[in-house]
């Protein structure tokens, strides 16, 4: 795996993290119509962004189950996504500015062609507590990011986590 974000993107559990996100059969389907599709609709929408994005995060590999603004590869490098970082918090993973991050200077989805500034992130939570991938949107310009948009950002990953453990 390249690492591109210059912060530790391993949480200490994560042997027990990827045990339970391959135990929910989520990985090896195809991109989702469904619920996650509705989601990242929703949320590209609510917050009026370019991309919106319902990630897990596996062993070495982000992959994409639904996504609206991109056309490109599902699956990406884990030490590239932001989506790494995301999953190390318990809540809303936000960087209005990423070219203002120090961790981020070096990542190609900040400093190459894609040009990412915005990024916020609700980390999709298991019943027993694992941060097993995140409703993620995205833009090319930076933005702010309101405790009340965290929140519905929240709640969208909720219903994800709900669809999944039903």
């Amino acid at each position: 795996m390249n690492y591109f974000i210059n912060t530790n993107i391993i949480p200490e559990n994560d042997s027990g993290r990827i045990a339970k996100l391959q135990s929910l059969h989520v990985l090896n389907t195809h991109e989702e119509n469904g619920t996650f599709k509705h989601i990242a609709a929703m949320a590209s929408h609510m917050f009026d962004v370019p991309i919106a994005l319902v990630n897990f995060v596996d062993k070495d590999f982000v992959i994409t189950k639904a996504q609206i603004g991109l056309d490109n590869n599902p699956v990406i490098d884990r030490g590239i996504s932001l989506c790494s970082l995301a999953i190390l918090r318990s809540d809303v993973t936000v960087f209005e500015n990423a070219r203002e991050e120090p961790c981020l200077l070096s990542n190609p989805m900040v400093a190459g062609g894609f040009g990412l500034q915005f990024y916020a992130a609700a980390p999709l939570v298991t019943k027993d507590g694992y941060n097993i991938g995140a409703v993620c949107i995205v833009d090319k310009k930076p933005r702010t990011f309101s405790e009340a948009d965290q929140k519905m950002l929240e709640n969208l990953a909720t219903i994800v986590m709900d669809d999944i453990e039903k």
